[in-house]
């Protein structure tokens, strides 16, 4: 095993066009402020970060930017979100796509943050 299993991750850096909106809408489903200055911001919630950069400019209609996040219980994360009172819609931002079992075989839900960003929120159960 390598020496810093564990420790290694990957973390999405993402567009924010206004940081104040970004923490309230993260904030009202669980995520906190870790850092942030003028020029970065990191939100966490449990295990998971998100780092965002300020985009000022960032169409949202145009944006393509998207992560995933993986979760040990996506029903938990997407109650969540929802109950913060973001909508499930087809249309606009924000707003949530239900949690379906994909061709792929895993559960996965889709946010979409007031900046455009797509956040796959994928079911991964912890192996036993």
């Amino acid at each position: 095993m390598h020496a810093t299993a564990g420790r290694d991750r990957a973390v999405p850096n993402l567009p924010s066009r206004d940081f104040d909106v970004t923490e309230a809408f993260y904030g009202g489903f669980g995520f906190e402020c870790e850092f942030r200055d003028d020029g970065w911001m990191i939100l966490s919630r449990g295990e998971l970060r998100l780092e965002f950069f300020p985009y000022p400019g960032l169409d949202p209609a145009t944006s393509s930017f998207m992560c995933s996040i993986r979760v040990a219980d996506v029903d938990e994360l997407y109650a969540a979100v929802k109950r913060a009172g973001v909508p499930e819609r087809s249309v606009g931002m924000p707003r949530l796509h239900p949690v379906r079992l994909q061709e792929w075989g895993l559960r996965v839900g889709y946010l979409i943050d007031p900046d455009g960003t797509q956040l796959a929120l994928i079911d991964q159960p912890v192996a036993t």
